[in-house]
């Protein structure tokens, strides 16, 4: 039915999705669905349901700095407060194949 369309990739797979809803210290609340899938390295896709906008985030991308701001467009305060949460989910990477 697609015949012009050229897949590099066209897979289903099982995953878990963890939602969650709170509200940090400077009153910034989050809405937030966190999947786990044996794709992206171990990262989790994290959504913020409020915006729409979505990252695979893992340890290492919660150490550059300035990747929650500018991924998620937030204060530098909101992102250390989502940062402090997100270091208790997202956990180690394991590199899977």
């Amino acid at each position: 039915m697609l015949p012009d369309y050229d897949f590099m990739s066209d897979m289903t797979e099982e995953t878990s999705t963890r939602f969650t809803t709170f509200i940090t210290p400077s009153l910034k609340r989050f809405d937030l669905a966190v999947t786990t899938t044996s794709r992206f390295y171990g990262k989790k896709l994290v959504t913020d349901l409020q915006s729409g906008k979505t990252a695979i985030i893992g340890p290492d991308d919660l150490e550059e700095e300035g990747y929650l701001e500018f991924t998620f467009k937030l204060s530098e305060e909101e992102a250390a407060e989502l940062s402090q949460f997100l270091y208790l989910i997202v956990g180690t990477v394991n590199f899977t194949d």
